[in-house]
């Protein structure tokens, strides 16, 4: 159900068809609105703006009602649902899981260095999305989008190879920089089958931004501790190599949910504002919010 959902939102964030046709990106009115997950503004049928590309081109401008509008609404979706948006409203990480299920002889769960390595994409949030575009601006107090410029493999899949493809005046100007984007999609797309989603692990600013709201988020991971027999079957399903007994909201959770489905007591739940079990003596089961029973 999870991969029919992403394919439908796919479909939905990207539905003016034409610009598949005539290689023109859509501007309509509905161009001023992000979607919540990382998909490219130079798509073809693209129908909303990325967050990221977005945050990029107005976080230095003078006009700051822009940059509040941008860092109002990540800060939303983040709070609401966490990485809720990458599990299931991302059409890149669709295609990262996709080619994960091309059967390889062994497939790569952790590393080392992997934990190390996902603090990248950190570093690519404060210095490509935030900093230079803050501080590198044009005359109009614009920066230019250097995460979109140098290094999205999402944009290239989605906007870069569309457009070069459809417009035969772009395939004479393109230059070594589309030849390294280029670069950058085909070794993330390799990855993918024997990594599950390396560009969500190591590279992706919003997937960064979103995971610090995951502990705090009102949508939730709960474990009934009670019921759990601590069988380590949900920590060896995460594609994100995530404990949930250990951490059920840990920053690189994505809330699949594949935990909760191989869960053999159903200790496992997604919920808005989680709630805990906590036990008073001489008193019946009371719910309440954030209290876990070994604080009792």
């Amino acid at each position: 159900m999870r991969h029919g959902v992403q394919a439908l939102w796919a479909v939905l964030t990207n539905s003016a068809f034409a610009g598949f046709v005539t290689g023109r990106i859509y501007t309509g009115k509905l161009k001023t609105i992000c979607v919540p997950g990382l998909n490219c503004y130079s798509c073809p049928g693209a129908r909303g703006a990325c967050p990221i590309g977005s945050l990029q081109a107005v976080i230095g401008s003078r006009q700051f009602s822009f940059s509040y509008y941008v860092v109002g609404f990540l800060f939303l979706i983040g709070a609401l649902l966490g990485r809720f948006v990458c599990g299931w409203l991302c059409p890149f990480g669709l295609i990262q899981e996709l080619l994960h299920k091309i059967p390889f002889p062994k497939k790569i769960g952790t590393f080392r260095g992997d934990r190390l390595l996902r603090k990248l994409k950190y570093a690519v949030l404060i210095v490509l999305v935030i900093l230079l575009p803050l501080f590198l601006t044009d005359i109009l107090g614009q920066g230019a989008p250097w995460f979109c410029k140098v290094l999205c493999p999402a944009g290239t899949l989605e906007g870069g190879l569309p457009l070069v493809l459809l417009d035969r005046s772009l395939r004479g100007i393109v230059g070594w920089l589309y030849a390294w984007k280029v670069a950058v999609l085909i070794v993330t797309l390799l990855a993918s089958v024997v990594i599950c989603r390396p560009f969500c692990k190591y590279l992706c600013p919003l997937g960064a931004l979103y995971s610090v709201f995951n502990p705090i988020s009102v949508f939730r991971c709960r474990v009934d501790r009670e019921t759990c027999v601590g069988c380590g079957a949900c920590a060896k399903v995460c594609p994100m190599q995530v404990d949930p007994v250990r951490t059920p909201n840990a920053p690189e959770c994505i809330r699949c949910g594949r935990c909760r489905r191989v869960c053999p007591t159903d200790a496992i739940s997604f919920r808005f504002l989680a709630e805990q079990k906590m036990r008073k003596p001489g008193a019946e089961t009371v719910q309440m919010e954030g209290v876990d029973p070994a604080d009792e």
